[in-house]
């Protein structure tokens, strides 16, 4: 495509050669230019695009997009551009058609729950048969398959790259999680997404390289309702209305407040063998028992928030209930079927206010034994190891106690930390190194009734040890384990 069809509608100056110029791609990342690409010069929080654009040149790119001046050979094009990402973002929907205008999409922010949110949606409408590809914290997910990324919300690029796949797969709907960092970096720019969900707001991602305060962070977060068709927000959350100050969509609203649109009520625990859930009842735009096969009295507002998007889109009741009912979450408080009369979760969580978290919701569910088996990663923080076995070890009946991604550091130095953690509690504990030994302790010595959590690997599906990645997924594992019994 030619340089000025990409750049429809961003104001840009031509310093040298044509916006004739043919793009043969749009590409950012020096390492993966190709010969006519037009490589486009992104700031990012360590590295600045301009400082590779004569290495860019030299493996063949044709074209430059800039925001500062630069030095290079006068056969090749530079135009200049007031924000690179901003251009990034339309030259890639414009380079992969717009993508966007050929999907329902549906984009997801908030603190927590977007993970959870998402896997619900997609359930839902997977259920009443309706192709879905997502993108978020797991990754890219379409026919099942998980593409790995390395943010929440990708660039640009890779955004509108993936839809244009999702489409040519067959999927009618996108579901994303949008990052504050994604909004604020204009990743998810040139997306008019057919509807915003706001789960909820606290405290995370200030300072650093990401943001200055919490108005800020805030303010990133309303910029998804300045671009959505249709608002759903949880109306309990303090946030929502200084979050809907500018917002230019429709809203519909839903929690446990009676002037929400959508209510939840009369929420009670749900625990039988392999199943740890919630149910309750919903009322207002529908009238609804509801059971949800994750864990917790917050997978409620994540239920609203799904069964609020999915009644827009005429989605039958029926569909709704089965959809929430059988959602699995890879590696959040994730249900592994085991032929005996216990509960096997694998869970993500890999410090203490995840551990905290996590045990402090499945002990509401009155288990025989709360087993948490665990490790700590290598090349971090001590204090947080000494945190972690302290909190098992007040909260679990059994914690059992092993490797994770140990990285450059000695197995046993990481878990003498955990247990000077663990020692200053009541705690039992065992120590067993070997991961997938310990894997098979929790399976070999379960007593009914029990709820053993596997924490920290989630949906990882490595083990980082001296350098080296080895493949190690939890549910095979468990799986070899239990073929042999």
């Amino acid at each position: 495509m030619k340089l000025k069809d990409l750049l429809l509608s961003i104001p840009y100056k031509i310093i040298q050669g044509t916006d004739n110029t043919e793009a043969s791609d749009v590409i950012y990342d020096s390492r993966k230019v190709i010969e006519g690409c037009c490589f486009v010069c992104i700031k990012g929080y360590a590295v600045d695009g301009h400082k590779f654009a004569a290495d860019a040149v030299e493996k063949g790119a044709a074209s430059l997009i800039v925001t500062e001046d630069i030095d290079v050979p006068e056969n090749i094009t530079v135009i200049k551009v007031d924000d690179a990402r901003v251009a990034l973002s339309k030259m890639s929907a414009e380079f992969f058609s717009n993508p966007a205008k050929e999907l329902i999409t549906i984009g997801v922010t908030g603190t927590k729950g977007k993970t959870t949110t998402v896997a619900m949606i997609r359930s839902i409408l997977e259920t009443a048969g309706i192709k879905t590809g997502t993108i978020g914290t797991l990754g890219i997910i379409i026919d099942n398959k998980v593409y790995k990324t390395n943010n929440t919300t990708p660039e640009s690029y890779e955004i509108h790259q993936t839809m244009r796949k999702m489409v040519k797969k067959g999927c009618s709907v996108l579901i994303m999680e949008v990052s504050s960092i994604g909004l604020k970096q204009h990743r998810t720019d040139n997306i008019n997404f057919d509807y915003g969900i706001f789960t909820n707001f606290s405290h995370d991602h200030i300072g650093g390289n990401e943001h200055e305060s919490m108005e800020e962070y805030l303010y990133c977060k309303s910029l998804l309702f300045k671009q959505c068709k249709t608002g759903i927000v949880n109306i309990d959350d303090p946030a929502t209305e200084e979050l809907l100050k500018n917002a230019t969509c429709k809203t519909e609203t839903y929690g446990y407040s009676q002037n929400a649109d959508l209510i939840g009520s009369d929420d009670s625990l749900i625990a039988r063998n392999g199943y740890v859930g919630v149910n309750f009842k919903a009322t207002g735009k529908k009238n609804l028992n509801v059971d949800v096969a994750i864990p917790g009295r917050f997978s409620v507002y994540n239920a609203l928030a799904a069964i609020s998007v999915c009644s827009l889109m005429n989605i039958t009741e029926e569909n709704i209930l089965k959809g929430l009912d059988t959602v699995k979450v890879k590696g959040r408080v994730e249900v592994v079927d085991v032929p005996g009369n216990y509960t096997l979760l694998i869970d993500y969580a890999h410090n203490a206010a995840s551990m905290e978290s996590v045990l402090t919701t499945l002990r509401e569910y009155k288990p025989n034994r709360l087993v948490t088996m665990f490790g700590a990663g290598g090349n971090r923080p001590k204090a947080r190891r000494f945190e972690m076995g302290e909190v098992s070890g007040k909260l679990s009946d059994l914690s059992v106690i092993t490797e994770d991604n140990s990285r450059f550091e000695n197995i046993h130095d990481i878990i003498a930390d955990i247990k000077t953690g663990i020692d200053k509690t009541d705690g039992k504990y065992v120590i067993v190194p070997n991961r997938v030994d310990a894997i098979r302790y929790c399976i070999e010595n379960a007593q009914d009734g029990d709820i053993i959590v596997l924490a920290g690997k989630g949906h990882e599906d490595y083990q980082e040890i001296n350098g080296t990645k080895y493949h190690f997924d939890e549910r095979e594992i468990i799986d070899d384990i239990i073929k042999s019994l």
